[in-house]
């Protein structure tokens, strides 16, 4: 009897977590056919902000949960009015202000923080991901090799860095091409959280791994993106 008021008990509050997100999700009203559920119309609300950045013990390698309440608000994925401009379905990274939109319809974009490669190594323009990968392999591009010998182990002729915890592309990772050649940039997710709003790595779009998971759901191979610093630039719609 008492293993079956448990069994209860976990089915009643699992009802009442999936009906909040069901509710969450329809209110954010996100044109996506793929949504998890986990984005609130807001950022603030705890309950959700706790499950949005919930551990992930299913995948292949499990993620640990984030401690959001140590990240500064504004980088919490949450829906917001849309500043790009850009149609629905668009990626912009907003390099300025280290930000990544994910354009809507109705004026609205859901925004997610992110980390940028240091001065020097970064990439702008606009571009359109080829593809996307779940726990992809890591291969540094031959210019990193030259700078730091001791990734060679890691090159494309020795296989790549295997997928983990510890793979600098975490769990997630979407590929970026312009004019049909890879611009060896990324937008990828990572397990270090606390570099959300910096410039810390080597060119591309650091992501939170619940994010890049996230993001990695609602868009397809071949959807446009945009780097461009939205504070100081004007995007060239050509």
């Amino acid at each position: 009897m008492h293993g079956r008021e448990v069994c209860r008990r976990s089915f009643l509050k699992l009802a009442a977590i999936t009906a909040l997100l069901d509710l969450t999700g329809r209110t954010a009203a996100l044109s996506a056919p793929k949504n998890d559920g986990r984005t609130p119309p807001v950022s603030g609300a705890p309950a959700i902000l706790a499950e949005m950045y919930g551990e992930r013990p299913m995948e292949p390698h499990p993620v640990p949960a984030v401690p959001y309440q140590k990240i500064d608000p504004r980088f919490h994925r949450q829906v917001v009015d849309d500043p790009t401009g850009e149609p629905p379905g668009t990626l912009v990274v907003d390099v300025g202000n280290h930000f990544l939109y994910l354009a809507q319809v109705k004026g609205q974009a859901l925004r997610y923080g992110v980390a940028l490669g240091r001065a020097g190594f970064e990439w702008s323009g606009r571009g359109v991901v080829q593809y996307k990968r779940k726990w992809p392999r890591w291969i540094p591009a031959d210019e990193m090799i030259e700078r730091e010998p001791k990734l060679k182990k890691y090159s494309l002729e020795r296989g790549g860095m295997e997928p983990g915890p510890d793979n600098p592309l975490g769990a997630r990772a979407l590929y970026i091409f312009q004019n049909g050649e890879d611009t060896l940039y990324r937008v990828h997710g990572s397990p270090e959280w606390w570099t959300i709003g910096q410039h810390v790595s080597s060119g591309c779009v650091r992501m939170i791994n619940q994010d890049v998971m996230d993001l990695y759901n609602r868009v397809p191979d071949g959807s446009p993106i945009l780097v461009a610093d939205l504070s100081k630039d004007k995007p060239d719609r050509s």
